[in-house]
């Protein structure tokens, strides 16, 4: 394990102060994610919108939230090899403020060049937040590493429900524009205060908190220009690949495509508030999404990744087709989105946790962040998705290429993965060269 800097030990101090407290780290890192997640979750809601205002395409406008999945995931090794070297704190500051800046630029994008150009900056200080932040609890909890990927991820999957709501009436009660510009300096703001926390694990910590675990962990630490040269890396990245498409392409389109059920006409009387079916989904499917990250990450930390893997993806297959049957019907609607962001959004902790049991915890930032960058490879599919539909006239094709790709993924965990991944470590137990 790498050592802390000297600013990171003269803000330590001694060992046992809260901020040098993992679950202190842990929930700081949550909380960073939680206000960059609206990047991504809340983009939605602002797609018909600038559609209304401008008479630009969906299709044109979603390349916008492609740029911002591609810088936001393939810069992230970059990221990821800085937090390895520098320590979390001066990427999550660079991070916060390239947040804040996107969304502010968004607010005053009136061409389409304008808005590429916030995604990619908004995308890039995203990434910085999110890959430093997961990276730093794989350091943190080697013992847990599962739950603390989770609980880190569901501070980015589920960070976006207590603002979604107030974000949809604000876009209605103010407009959009209104919107970006003061959520994306609050936000921004918000990330850049807990950035000055933000520490690495000393290795005397690191090394103290960590307990026996129950799966068979790589004693070996390897470098991200190593593990590429590894199959075994290239196997999860497909896997990846195959899983995010289908929940980015649900992500990106849940607007358009409750349009396109009339859905977003329909209205929900939940404690008093009168919402509508979409933002009653989307502020379900966010807790959903960040609930499945911790729970499915612990699940796996019990019963091994490859299992876990296997019966969430399978999941995933069945949630996206029983949505395209059935989610015409408003409640139909709500439920089956749950499902699908249910069992979505666990790749986002058992896929690092899995990395780093793999690849070793030294370079557990930098390797994650690479095999993160399948979410941008991923996202290629969300446009895609906007072409099929306007050539065949319905979600159709959408759905059903969304849930063969999560069988295949299911497929390949089980009878792929898992007997090629015990091949790999059991070599390397035996010849720690790399």
């Amino acid at each position: 394990m790498t050592t802390a800097t000297h600013s990171d030990a003269h803000a330590t101090g001694a060992s046992g102060t809260f901020v040098s407290n993992r679950w202190f780290q842990l929930v700081m890192g949550i909380i960073c994610m939680a206000m960059i997640a609206n990047l991504q979750y809340g983009w939605t809601l602002f797609v018909n919108p600038i559609a209304d205002k401008y008479g630009w395409s969906k299709a044109a406008i979603q390349v916008a939230f492609t740029i911002f999945i591609l810088t936001e995931t393939w810069l992230v090794p970059v990221e990821g090899w800085a937090v390895d070297k520098f320590g979390p704190r001066p990427v999550i500051l660079f991070g916060g403020l390239l947040c804040g800046l996107g969304w502010v630029l968004n607010s005053y994008a009136n061409t389409l060049t304008l808005l590429y150009i916030a995604a990619a900056i908004s995308g890039i200080g995203a990434g910085a937040v999110y890959g430093t932040c997961v990276g730093s609890a794989l350091k943190w909890f080697p013992d847990r590493r599962g739950l603390a990927a989770g609980l880190t991820a569901a501070g980015f999957g589920a960070g976006s429900a207590a603002t979604i709501i107030p974000i949809s009436f604000m876009i209605q009660n103010s407009g959009y524009e209104q919107t970006f510009l003061y959520f994306g300096i609050g936000q921004g703001a918000i990330v850049m205060i807990l950035a000055l926390m933000m520490l690495r694990p000393p290795a005397h910590v690191a090394s103290a908190s960590a307990k026996p675990s129950k799966l068979q962990q790589s004693k070996v630490d390897f470098s991200p220009t190593q593990i590429v040269t590894k199959p075994v890396f290239w196997v999860m990245y497909i896997m990846f690949v195959l899983v995010a498409a289908g929940g980015l392409m649900a992500t990106a389109q849940m607007g358009p495509i409750a349009k396109d059920f009339k859905i977003d006409g329909v209205t929900f009387n939940v404690m008093g508030m009168i919402l509508p079916a979409l933002t009653f989904a989307l502020a379900i499917d966010r807790v959903l999404n960040g609930l499945t990250r911790p729970f499915f990450g612990w699940v796996s930390d019990q019963i091994g990744r490859e299992k876990t893997m296997f019966i969430a993806f399978a999941l995933e297959s069945v949630g996206i087709l029983a949505l395209y049957y059935w989610g015409r019907d408003p409640i139909m609607f709500v439920i089956l989105t749950g499902i699908v962001f249910f069992a979505w959004g666990e790749i986002y902790s058992l896929f690092p946790a899995t990395c780093a049991d793999t690849f070793g915890t030294k370079n557990a930032a930098g390797n994650a962040g690479l095999l993160y960058t399948a979410k941008g490879t991923a996202s290629i599919f969300v446009p895609i998705s906007s072409v099929l539909m306007a050539m065949t006239g319905t979600w159709e094709a959408v759905f059903f290429v969304g849930c063969a790709m999560n069988a295949i993924a299911a497929y390949m965990a089980w009878f792929v993965l898992k007997p090629m991944r015990k091949k790999f470590m059991d070599q390397v137990a035996v010849n720690p060269v790399k």
